[in-house]
This record gives C-alpha cells, structure tokens and sequence, in this order.
C-alpha cells in the first residue's frame, strides 16, 4: 500500500507526544517528519524509549530545520490548527497529502501557517481550548483514511 496520508510534527516540545505520533505513524503506515528543533534532545534512542517497539517499525524522517523539511516537498501541507478556516469533517483529504501539527505550547509562526496549503479545525462541541497533538493527529489521519479508501 502507498502512503495515503503524511504526518509532519513542527519543533515537538514533548518527547511522549512524539512517541504517540510514531506509534500512530507505524499503525496507518504514514511517514513522520521530525522538524527540529525540538524542545528535547531528539535521537533514536530516546525515539525507541517513547514509541516502545513500534520504533523499529517506522518511517521516521528527521529534518534540521523549516528550510530543510520543505526542501523535501512532501505533499499538500495541511496544518491542523484551532485558526483554521475548514472544519475537518468538511475538508477534502488528497493521496499525499501531510498533516502537520504544531508545537504543543505554541503552536506554529505565521510563516509556517502561511506556507501550508489548508487549515483544518477539529470542532470541539464542548468548549474546550484545543486538543493534544497526537489525538488531533490521530483524528485527521483515521478520517483522511476513511476518504481516501473509498477512492
């Protein structure tokens, strides 16, 4: 099976948060993207003490900056973000397309939320602030698959 759908963690701040991405990575067969830096001290090692053994699994792609990771151009970036202007259960998922997801304490600088091709909301009915990256990234990934087989 080719990958559907990417997924991109931008200057992670959270090591476990990383670990639940790869897991999520290993488990719909997308690709993770690494963008440094990163608010730990980012090695494999550390990656195969939060993914557990879903390490040796995954695709994990590092890059050393923004610069770096667009250079690679992955796909359609579609950056999930509580600014964003389409309701998730509205968007139209792509083959290739790469979810992109913030810094858990800041989420991303406008020049990054300017080069990505869509802004996907998830709606929170009960109020609450946002959701943690890898849930949010679990939700656009388990949905993106959802269109995407029907294609």
């Amino acid at each position: 099976m080719s990958h559907y759908v990417q997924i991109a963690a931008f200057e992670p701040d959270l090591a476990p948060n990383l670990g639940s991405l790869v897991r999520l990575g290993v488990c719909f067969d997308a690709p993770v993207h690494v963008i440094e830096p990163c608010g730990f001290p980012f090695s494999l090692k550390l990656l195969k003490t939060r993914a557990l053994d879903y390490a040796e699994k995954a695709d994990v792609r590092h890059h050393d900056s923004w610069q770096a990771f667009e250079d690679t151009k992955p796909g359609r970036l579609v950056l999930l973000t509580t600014k964003g202007a389409t309701d998730l259960w509205d968007f139209s998922f792509q083959p290739g397309d790469c979810l992109l997801v913030g810094r858990e304490s800041a989420g991303v600088p406008d020049h990054v939320h300017e080069a990505a091709g869509a802004r996907v909301k998830i709606a929170m009915p009960g109020g609450g602030r946002s959701l943690n990256v890898a849930i949010s990234a679990g939700i656009a990934l388990a949905e993106a698959h959802r269109q995407l087989r029907l294609r």
